[in-house]
């Protein structure tokens, strides 16, 4: 594939863009990139996760019946590599040091599973706009049992724009 913006090289970043609930992918070459601002090296010179590795100090303790897996069998990246790089080598490094990155994970970020918001796309199917005024239903029955009306009322406005048109 061809750059998109002068056509002559071989597009080698793929840049998409959400804007507005519209999006847009750019196919660049690196030149064309550079001239966006857009980073070209593969490998960045400063990796944040890698001084982070590099300063979280000493392995937590694993308990005996996980103890510590020195290498991924399948790919044989070293957990010591994973912390100098930053980059797990491939999707069974993440059964392989488990432990370990469930423990870095609890530190990164307070927990080990996700708990954020969903992404709701402008135009959901109709199975999620289901489950969606479900929940709004749920939380509009709590909110009249614990007589918390003016949250009532905005649930009830929210229910009725979401709800389709007969």
């Amino acid at each position: 594939m061809k750059c998109q913006n002068c056509g002559s090289e071989n597009a080698v970043i793929h840049l998409t863009q959400i804007v507005d609930d519209e999006m847009k992918t750019l196919h660049l070459c690196e030149r064309c990139a550079a001239e966006k601002g857009l980073e070209t090296s593969t490998v960045p010179e400063n990796f944040p996760l890698t001084d982070f590795l590099a300063k979280m100090g000493p392995e937590e303790k694993t308990p005996a019946e996980h103890p510590p897996v020195g290498s991924c069998s399948f790919c044989g990246l070293e957990f010591s590599e994973f912390k100098e790089l930053g980059r797990l080598g491939c999707p069974h490094c993440w059964s392989s040091f488990e432990v370990q990155l469930r423990g870095l994970l609890r530190r990164i970020h307070g927990g080990s599973q996700h708990l954020g918001k969903v992404y709701l796309s402008p135009d959901p199917s109709v199975s999620e706009r289901e489950k969606r005024l479900d929940a709004l239903r749920r939380k509009l029955q709590r909110a009249v049992e614990l007589e918390d009306f003016e949250r009532a009322a905005e649930l009830g406005d929210e229910i009725r724009a979401a709800e389709p048109v007969a």
